[in-house]
């Protein structure tokens, strides 16, 4: 095999270097070069390499600054997860709170409804019981023009039997009478008048006043009506107190003054009247109340749906703020990466521009009052 000039020159150098001759300076020159040679290139290695550690060290300096960028971040979005789950359990506590107000506002509505129910029933129990109080007077007024009418006929034909004797000297009517059945008139005009010098005639129909008579039956029946109408032990303090509650009216008072002169009858007259005044008021109150309660039916039907539509409006933010979507982690990883993230805070949610979570815990207002006609308070009364 054939080697090169420089090679063989070299092997020969060594080993005379090696046997411990001297070395030509040709050979220590060449040497000398390569060394050199061989330091430039090492220094220049050397130069890329600090430059290179350089560059290394930059770029350790800038993943510590990143790094140190996203612990902050990762610590802003601690606390905004913080916040937020903060705020969700508001919301929850908000809901829950919004569904016992819903249970209240539909139990008071259907309160409302069976009180709205039971006030058209006593509405129109009230009215069949005025027409049949009415239809019952119409009754008893038409029984008592019958009962005056055969009075009167029994009068006009009693008055036409009956006699009269006058103790008068001219037979007039000036001295003592005396009425009787004139069934012997005829005798007792032609043998008991001339024996005692009386004077005996038929008595006209116009001078018997069967009027006493006839008041007192049409006082017993109208008596008898009303004390079947109105109670005897509630006659007395009924009518004074109706007569009190209108003391503003002169008759009124006219009658509240003469209290203790009054008849029972008129008691009891009044006593019917102030029944009729109160089954007026009643069902005066009743529609009031009915009315009333229609239109806070209404009011809550519609406060209820504006609650039903918040309560699933709530429920869809919860379940997005629980399962957030794909769009959410893009935008969470470039936040990281970037450091422009921004916290929104919790007064700008869109939730507390409906809702005031500051209200959250008021009191629930009550329902406006109905009148005092309730059947509760009715049975209180009685």
């Amino acid at each position: 095999m054939d080697l090169s000039q420089e090679i063989d020159d070299y092997i020969k150098e060594s080993i005379e270097h090696a046997l411990g001759l001297p070395v030509s300076t040709q050979t220590l020159e060449s040497k000398l070069n390569a060394s050199e040679a061989a330091c430039n290139r090492l220094r220049q290695q050397c130069l890329y390499l600090q430059t290179r550690l350089k560059e290394k060290d930059d770029v350790i300096d800038r993943s510590r600054a990143e790094s140190c960028m996203n612990a902050q971040a990762l610590k802003k979005f601690v606390e905004e997860n913080q916040k937020l789950a903060k705020e969700c359990e508001s919301l929850l506590g908000q809901c829950r709170r919004w569904e016992n107000e819903c249970s209240l506002y539909d139990h008071d509505r259907e309160a409302l409804m069976d009180f709205g129910n039971e006030a058209d029933e006593r509405a129109k129990e009230a009215e069949v019981r005025v027409h049949e109080l009415e239809g019952e007077l119409r009754r008893v007024v038409d029984e008592l023009q019958f009962y005056k009418h055969q009075c009167e006929m029994q009068s006009a034909v009693r008055r036409a039997d009956w006699g009269v004797i006058s103790s008068g000297d001219d037979g007039g009517v000036d001295g003592d009478l005396f009425y009787f059945c004139g069934s012997g008139l005829d005798w007792i005009r032609d043998r008991v008048g001339p024996l005692l010098g009386l004077g005996v005639y038929r008595a006209e129909p116009n001078r018997v006043d069967s009027s006493g008579e006839g008041s007192a039956v049409e006082q017993l029946l109208l008596d008898s009506l009303i004390t079947t109408m109105v109670g005897n032990d509630e006659v007395t303090s009924t009518a004074h107190a109706f007569l009190q509650a209108n003391s503003g009216v002169d008759v009124c008072q006219k009658l509240l003054n003469t209290w203790n002169s009054l008849r029972p009858s008129t008691r009891k007259i009044l006593a019917l009247a102030a029944e009729v005044k109160t089954l007026e008021n009643d069902k005066e109150h009743l529609r009031f109340n009915l009315a009333r309660a229609e239109e806070e039916v209404k009011v809550l039907f519609e406060e209820n749906e504006v609650l039903h539509k918040e309560n699933k409006r709530l429920l869809r933010h919860q379940k997005e703020r629980c399962h957030p979507g794909s769009s959410e982690k893009r935008t969470g990883s470039a936040s990281a990466k970037g450091n422009k993230r921004k916290t929104s805070p919790l007064t700008s949610s869109p939730i507390e521009g409906k809702i005031n979570f500051g209200d959250g815990d008021s009191p629930r207002k009550p329902l406006s009052p109905l009148l005092h006609n309730s059947p509760e308070s009715r049975m209180h009364k009685k």
